[in-house]
């Protein structure tokens, strides 16, 4: 089978995804005790030959979908089609994939300017002159 492709450097093999087939719950009618409709996903994360520093956030995306041996679980039994529920949770799982692919730039701390720091201080100034205002007159 041809790889899938989740973004232009990385695709997965097909291999790599073992899916099961169970009956879903809620209501279809008699029809739902006579099929296989939802759709139980497992992507072997650990054995992928994805990035390292993919694999390490797809682990912190996924949390409690992920298990320690390191495989993905994911499951859909939204609709009464198992084909509608396959194509569902194969695009959930491309979808989390190409989540973890995306670095995130780290925020470089800067100092406030001395103009910007003028400005909040009269503006504290003024709040406090309105709010002074509203008190009553001390006697003295």
């Amino acid at each position: 089978m041809a790889r899938i492709p989740v973004t232009r450097t990385i695709s997965i093999d097909p291999d790599w995804i073992e899916e099961s087939f169970t009956r879903s719950g809620g209501a279809g009618g008699q029809h739902v005790n006579t099929t296989d409709s939802a759709v139980l996903l497992r992507f072997d994360v650990a054995r992928s030959d994805l990035p390292e520093r993919v694999k390490i956030r797809l682990a912190e995306l996924a949390g409690t979908r992920m298990t320690h041996g390191g495989v993905l679980t994911l499951r859909s039994e939204g609709s009464r089609s198992q084909h509608v529920n396959r194509a569902d949770v194969r695009e959930r799982l491309l979808a989390l994939i190409r989540e973890a692919t995306i670095v995130q730039a780290k925020r470089r701390p800067t100092k406030p300017t001395r103009a910007s720091q003028t400005r909040r201080v009269d503006a504290k100034k003024g709040r406090s002159a309105v709010k002074s205002g509203r008190r009553k007159p001390a006697f003295d």
